[in-house]
């Protein structure tokens, strides 16, 4: 048998990333971002969040190095359905299906229920981007999908995507950004004074007769996830129907994940009745995943956004990423930014008319974070 030519570079698809070897998967991944990582993922596969019966069939496509070991991956899942992405292609799927197409199933590329910009190219060799979006094609050439989606798609890589000939699409969030604060004192100051006293008395009003207490590693106990898992699937049913992670997903991140975690909970006379939690990446707070079982009005804003705000200042991060829409972010700091993604149309006629559409969308979008932008709290001139 020929040896193989050292240049040839051939990509095959895992079973799942759990199949990959952590090291090798997390050597292309990078350590920034907790969402791409192989101990966030394989937990979605291992809980069955992901997996037989839930949509998301589990297909990273992986190159090989010359080193034998994996030299580059997509997290990539066959989508039977739209749900868990937070970039909205239902309509898209609508027009499709009524001019005779099957929309479904389509190749996603992402981190599975995580509106978070990340890498979607994950690389130790830069080089090797072209192979992974042409295996991609090739996937859905060969297995008769109509599309692949990269979504959530980091700023920074969406240059080797256009230059693939994906389409881009563009959306928007609202991030909260460190401008070198000590304290939450000194990013007030950076607001008007009428906002400055909102947030103060939404503040007070938020914790009066409550205790709040911040959890990580292995403070997080089983417990703490039974009870969060009450605080989730409330919002979860009342958000899309039924909670997208199983139970035993909190229990597999907290074994994997713990010093990435922080859980922070509203206590009533010691009794935990609202929780929020967040992932810390590299330089950036991602606030996750929020719940309770009684309302107290502002009680949202000061977990999800405030105590984020409080614990990026005291660990020095950058930025703080709060999720998916919620323009009600603006008045509390949090600035409109871009997001984006990318797309493959395999039917010529279909991709033309999607081209046209993202073109007058990305316009939209742009006026509007001008739009909002104009009215952030912070001290004008």
């Amino acid at each position: 048998m020929a040896d193989r030519d050292p240049h040839e570079i051939i990509a095959r698809i895992a079973e799942g990333v759990a199949t990959v070897p952590k090291a090798d998967w997390d050597a292309c991944a990078g350590i920034a971002n907790p969402f791409v990582s192989h101990d966030f993922l394989s937990a979605l596969e291992d809980s069955g969040s992901v997996g037989p019966g839930t949509g998301w069939q589990s297909v990273p496509i992986v190159v090989d190095g010359p080193d034998g070991r994996i030299a580059a991956a997509l997290p990539a899942y066959v989508k039977s359905h739209s749900k868990g992405e937070y970039v909205f292609d239902h309509a898209w799927a609508d027009a499709y299906m009524r001019a005779g197409g099957r929309y479904y199933p389509k190749l996603q590329i992402a981190s599975p229920f995580s509106p978070v910009p990340g890498p979607r190219l994950l690389m130790r060799d830069a080089a090797l981007a072209p192979a992974l979006l042409a295996a991609a094609e090739m996937v859905v050439g060969q297995n008769g999908l109509s599309s692949a989606h990269a979504t959530f798609v980091e700023q920074a890589q969406l240059p080797l995507f256009e230059a693939a000939g994906w389409l881009i699409r563009e959306d928007s969030q609202f991030h909260w950004t460190n401008r070198d604060y000590a304290s939450f004192d000194d990013f007030l100051a950076d607001l008007s004074s009428r906002k400055r006293k909102d947030i103060r008395k939404e503040r007070a009003a938020a914790v009066a007769g409550l205790d709040i207490i911040h959890l990580t590693g292995a403070e997080i106990t089983e417990a703490h996830w039974d009870i969060f898992w009450e605080f989730y699937q409330d919002t979860g049913s009342r958000k899309w129907g039924r909670p997208y992670l199983t139970r035993s997903c909190f229990s597999l991140l907290g074994e994997r994940m713990a010093g990435r975690l922080l859980l922070i909970l509203a206590l009533k006379a010691g009794k935990p009745i609202a929780g929020a939690l967040n992932m810390i990446g590299a330089d950036t707070l991602y606030g996750r995943y929020w719940g309770c079982v009684e309302d107290v009005p502002f009680l949202h804003f000061e977990l999800c956004y405030y105590q984020a705000i409080d614990i990026a200042i005291a660990l020095g991060l950058k930025n703080v990423e709060a999720g998916a829409q919620g323009g009600h972010k603006l008045a509390r700091g949090y600035g409109p930014v871009p997001t984006y993604s990318a797309h493959y149309i395999a039917d010529a006629a279909f991709r033309s008319a999607v081209e046209d559409f993202l073109a007058r969308e990305r316009e939209a979008a742009a006026q509007e974070r001008g739009w909002l932008a104009e009215r952030t709290p912070f001290r004008k001139g």
